[in-house]
């Protein structure tokens, strides 16, 4: 037991992630406690936090990692420090995964690689569970990365990524969770539709600043191809490391429960949603910590749309 609160690996097979214990609302001030939570961010990626709750604890101990920003997907003006990712059954966005009809899906993805500017991280918090289902998954890309054979790693050095953003989860090219078909949409999916955003680069491999652990800096959603690369050669390349990046061996499934939160390392970690049931309500809440890592950069015009902007 540590000053403060007590740290236990998530699960001992992984080398990513710890459960952060006793941690309480009225030590999120302090100094020392804000510079141990850093270095296991920095170290450890994935952090469950048991027996914090509320929206106040939410944004404070978000806050203890970085300023945040308004998600550009963001659309209740009144509450700029929360993003509500909710599946409500009377306005559902469904869709069929090898022939199951899913409610709250998302495949595996980074947050925001379709921007230049790709935010730190994020913490989500569940206020209304479904029954059964509707798990978080995480992997880490450092982990994938060193699963990789030497010809890759030394093939990708240099190599940059073009991404673009497309809310249409039966467009992504390469790995695919299963066979995927939209059957319903929100009106808050349809109105992402109309978002434009230019494409943009971001390296394939990059160095974490705190450690220097290379990590496999892949998205397989909004991923279109390998700049200079020849389509087919790029499609062959992503489709081999994608299989890497969303390996099951390295993914941990995270099973919510009430009165918890779970902050990633978006720079870091591959997250996705296992979806639930159309009829069930999962309802949960998230903020957005802000970071640069520098490395992304536009192809193309301005941003349509408004940029993030931090307040």
């Amino acid at each position: 037991m540590g000053k403060h609160f007590e740290v236990r690996p998530i699960d001992k097979a992984l080398p990513y992630g710890v459960e952060i214990i006793g941690l309480r609302a009225d030590d999120l001030a302090n100094r020392e406690v804000q510079a141990r939570l850093r270095q296991h961010w920095a170290r450890d990626g994935l952090l469950i936090f048991r027996g914090l709750e509320g929206e106040r604890a939410h944004v404070d101990l978000s806050r203890v990692f970085g300023p945040l920003l308004v998600h550009p997907l963001h659309t209740d003006p009144t509450r700029k420090e929360i993003f509500s990712v909710r599946h409500d059954p009377e306005d559902p966005y469904i869709v069929e995964v090898d022939g199951t009809p899913l409610a709250a899906w998302l495949p595996w993805h980074s947050d925001l690689i379709y921007v230049d500017h790709i935010n730190h991280g994020g913490i989500l918090r569940p206020l209304v569970l479904p029954k059964s289902q509707g798990e978080t998954g995480y992997i880490d890309k450092i982990a994938t990365y060193e699963a990789l054979p030497q010809r890759l790693k030394t093939r990708l050095e240099g190599l940059e990524a073009i991404y673009q953003f497309d809310r249409n989860p039966e467009l992504q090219k390469f790995g695919r969770n299963g066979a995927v078909k939209v059957l319903h949409e929100t009106k808050a999916a349809i109105a992402s539709r109309s978002k434009t955003y230019p494409r943009v680069l971001h390296p394939l491999v990059y160095e974490q600043a705190e450690t220097g652990r290379k990590v496999l800096n892949i998205s397989p959603w909004f991923v279109l191809g390998i700049a200079g690369m020849a389509e087919a050669e790029s499609d062959d390349l992503l489709q081999e490391i994608t299989g890497y990046a969303t390996d099951p061996r390295y993914a941990y499934w995270h099973r919510w429960q009430l009165g918890e939160m779970v902050l990633w390392d978006n720079w870091r970690m591959l997250h996705c949603a296992a979806g639930c049931a159309p009829d069930e309500i999962r309802w949960m809440e998230r903020t957005t910590i802000a970071g640069d890592y520098g490395l992304g950069r536009l192809v193309g015009a301005e941003f349509v749309d408004a940029k993030i902007m931090n307040f």
